[in-house]
């Protein structure tokens, strides 16, 4: 038996699920429910796992699945493009490597959507949970505050959070050793994340 708060905080995934196709983050929720902190979101997830309401799924960005998307698992391929700096920014010619099996439920890639994966380098996200060598799902639409995205900022690609302050949008690391990224002519948002594989669940993945 859920308690108020949890059926709400259940309610509120179904319902993010049915408006974008997407699994609300951590921080999604902690936005949404006023939360001090992730951590309150995370333990609100665990007690939902607990009572059989959700399911967590370990190496994945949005972790979580309910209970009717796991009676469906329809695998899709995805194009495979080359590095994303998790760093400063660079100037790299994006050409396809590949192509990725994944399960579109647990991933929260809709049907008819464009998705599209790329590698990650560099340590500049490390407090989102992303690292060297993991592999970064996006999907092309236009990003809302708070995002990880794929960006282009002034004809360079990097990876950071898509932040909008004071009607300014800029870039921002999750390490504080990057600074913002503000640009000076030009940013456009080539996908915003929705899913994360795990350095060698990756590769086990991949194909020509």
């Amino acid at each position: 038996m859920l308690t108020a708060r949890q059926q709400e905080i259940l309610d509120f995934l179904q319902g993010e699920v049915n408006r974008v196709g997407v699994m609300p983050s951590t921080r999604e929720i902690q936005e949404h429910f006023r939360f001090a902190s992730q951590t309150a979101s995370v333990n609100h997830l665990k007690a939902l796992e607990r009572k059989g309401a959700i399911r967590r799924m370990a190496g994945k960005a949005r972790a979580v699945a309910l209970p009717s998307m796991l009676n469906r698992e329809p695998m899709i391929d995805i194009p495979l493009y080359g590095q994303i700096a998790a760093g400063m920014p660079e100037t790299v010619e994006q050409a396809p490597e590949g192509r990725l099996s994944i399960d579109a439920a647990s991933l929260g890639v809709r049907p008819g959507v464009r998705s599209f994966a790329l590698r990650v380098r560099g340590d500049s996200m490390i407090d989102a949970h992303i690292v060297d060598g993991d592999t970064a799902i996006f999907e092309a639409r236009e990003p809302r505050h708070g995002d990880i995205v794929a960006a282009l900022i002034d004809g360079e690609t990097t990876l950071k959070r898509y932040v909008v302050e004071q009607g300014t949008p800029c870039l921002r690391a999750e390490n504080v050793r990057y600074p913002d990224l503000i640009p000076a002519q030009e940013l456009v948002v080539q996908g915003v994340l929705i899913g994360l594989l795990r350095g060698r669940e990756a590769v086990n993945k991949a194909g020509r």
